[in-house]
């Protein structure tokens, strides 16, 4: 251990200006120009190594320019030291953690949002993770281990890639740079056999916080066998602690030069989009342009989602005229790339709408997560796009169950069941639970070839279970490419059709109800205790009500039905809040729906349920 963080190198940063490539110009944020002080390390920009040497000659040896974010890299002339940074143990790395991935703020600039994802953290993360994949591998000294690394459109995107490429490095392993890339692109890295790409690859790390603000960024770690899971990220936040706590600066400069010798790049995306395109021939019966003639838009949000109209629709002879905000920008200035937000739906289906085209796309900022518009403006996301990918992967393996997470709508149970003649699985929130959830069944003979969350992550057997938002439009385009091979026309209302007889609700709504950690009633205790605590007594009242039914069949949180509708009071994964979600065929019902939570949970005085006070309220 000690001679890999003599190898890792401690960093202290200097300010950086970002600015748009664009033709409309519009202010952006400065990074603050600091000192290295207490845990704070501003580091957007360049690099200083700290000594005790009041003077230092600075002096710039490069720049990086990508797309839109002007880099100026900043060195300093000062004598090697031995000067330890500033302490962090264990509970500061875990406060990283988000489930499955890794993720923290990495641009200064918000207020009341310090820096915690700092290059020598980055640094010790990526360190930590080569020391748990070489623990895997088994991997003795003769074996060098191979690790890709990829980014999204976010400006600290740079940075954080090269200090991940030094933690590698560091630690032994050869390391190849994709640049902008997408998440399944980086887990497909892992199985793709071509040695001219350097593939495959023992790992992969994606640079992404998916559809967070600007100001924040993270990690997603690959191997063969899929995304790592929570106990694994856990794993490697630990190792990452104890190799931060022996970093010091003396080894800077020679671990700059080992790094920037060692680190290879290839254009793997070149590999990940052919395959795409190759998929959608291969369904329309091997024609070289199945989609000729159909117009589709893409909306990329400025994420990384850009190369699908040139590099996916194109080659397979769609029109693209009218697709939007395909240029990265990690300032995000059009909308959030994110298929949940209304402003981003908003965006995609007037360019539909705007274009008259067959069909538009849009992707989240890493492209794990998608949804659709079809040709009227209709969306296909949260429950329609569920039933859509029900009903296409019901006609390729009739009966198989349809994994989701716990907010999914009871008609689309009724859909699932009733209409496509498969089983409704509902299970917990969060995308890795539900991945997790159909591979499990499947160890048990259960079968089941899709795992889908309304947030938009969606997983296919087929496709080694990596939720990839542009393979789940590959799916939707397959039906497009092979209903015209068939002779049937109609652009998109082919996949309109297959939604026919989903019944939605009338209303739907989501609240966040947040547990004030600070308040007596916690007594000192976890916010997930008194979380429980909540549901468990919501549970108690509803168990005494004999207009309210709980559902036979749930594994998160508090689901009940009644009024013709029903709610979901459930904990957050990783927050200390509890949402809830009502699902009524009228506003009058859900408001009764609303007032049987709110009389529940009215004596837990550490939960703010003035959302929901104000719903029953004012309705």
């Amino acid at each position: 251990m000690s001679a890999m963080s003599g190898k890792v190198v401690q960093n202290v940063f200097i300010a950086q200006t970002y600015q748009q490539n664009r033709q409309v110009g519009i202010p952006y944020l400065r990074d603050f120009c600091a000192p290295y002080m207490c845990n704070l390390l501003p580091f957007q920009g360049g690099k200083l190594a700290w000594t005790s040497i009041s003077s230092m000659q600075i002096r710039t040896l490069s720049k990086y320019q990508s797309g839109f974010v002007d880099r100026a890299t900043v060195y300093c002339n000062a004598a090697s030291s031995t000067v330890a940074v500033p302490a962090l143990d264990k509970a500061d790395f875990l406060k990283l953690q988000n489930g499955s991935d890794i993720r923290g703020v990495a641009v200064a600039g918000v207020e009341g949002e310090p820096i915690s994802l700092t290059e020598p953290v980055t640094e010790a993360i990526a360190a930590g993770f080569a020391l748990w994949l070489q623990e895997k591998k088994k991997a003795d000294g003769s074996q060098r281990l191979k690790v890709s690394i990829g980014h999204d459109s976010r400006i600290s995107a740079q940075t954080l890639q090269d200090a991940v490429s030094r933690g590698l490095v560091g630690a032994g392993l050869d390391v190849i740079q994709y640049g902008l890339a997408s998440t399944p692109a980086m887990f497909n890295s892992t199985l793709t056999e071509d040695d001219a790409f350097l593939c495959p690859v023992d790992g992969g790390i994606m640079i992404t916080a998916s559809h967070l603000p600007f100001n924040r960024n993270g990690f997603k770690f690959f191997t063969y066998a899929g995304g790592l899971g929570k106990p694994d990220i856990k794993d490697i936040l630990e190792r990452a602690a104890d190799i931060y706590k022996k970093f010091t600066v003396e080894a800077l400069m020679n671990s700059e030069k080992i790094a920037s010798i060692s680190v290879k790049r290839v254009d793997y995306m070149t590999v990940y989009t052919s395959n795409l395109v190759k998929a959608v021939r291969k369904a329309a019966g091997d024609i070289e342009k199945p989609l000729e003639g159909f117009h589709i838009v893409v909306d990329a949000g400025n994420g990384a989602g850009g190369f699908f109209a040139a590099k996916v629709l194109e080659p397979l002879g769609a029109i693209t005229l009218g697709s939007q905000f395909l240029e990265p920008d990690g300032l995000f200035p059009n909308h959030i790339p994110n298929p949940e937000d209304k402003a981003a739906m908003k965006a995609i289906t007037q360019a539909v709408l705007s274009n008259k085209t067959d069909l538009g796309i849009i992707f989240d900022t890493d492209v794990d997560r998608s949804a659709a518009v079809d040709s009227t403006g209709r969306e296909f996301n949260r429950n329609r796009l569920i039933a859509l990918m029900s009903a296409i992967v019901l006609e390729e393996h009739p009966g198989t169950t349809i994994v989701t997470d716990s907010v999914t709508s009871d008609g689309l149970t009724t859909f699932i069941e009733k209409k496509l003649g498969g089983k409704h699985h509902r299970f917990k929130r969060g995308y890795k639970n539900v991945i997790d959830e159909a591979i499990r069944l499947n160890s048990v003979g259960e079968e089941s070839h899709l795992a889908i969350e309304t947030s938009g992550h969606g997983a296919l057997k087929e496709n080694h279970w990596l939720d990839d938002g542009a393979y789940l439009m590959v799916k939707i385009l397959n039906k497009l490419a092979s209903a015209r091979a068939a002779g049937l026309g109609g652009g998109s209302k082919v996949l309109t059709d297959l939604v026919e007889g989903l019944e939605e609700p009338a209303v739907a709504i989501e609240m966040r109800l947040k547990i004030n950690q600070d308040h007596p009633d916690l007594k000192g205790g976890s916010f997930r205790d008194y979380g429980e605590a909540v549901l468990k007594h919501l549970e108690n009242r509803t168990d005494s009500d004999p207009k309210l039914q709980k559902a036979p069949v749930n594994f998160e949180g508090v689901r009940v039905s009644g009024f013709d509708g029903w709610f979901l009071l459930r904990l957050s994964l990783h927050d200390p809040v509890l949402p809830l979600n009502i699902e009524a065929p009228s506003h009058e019902d859900a408001v009764k729906l609303g007032l049987t939570v709110a009389a529940a949970v009215k004596e837990f005085q550490a939960l703010d349920t003035s959302a929901l006070d104000k719903f029953v309220q004012l309705s």
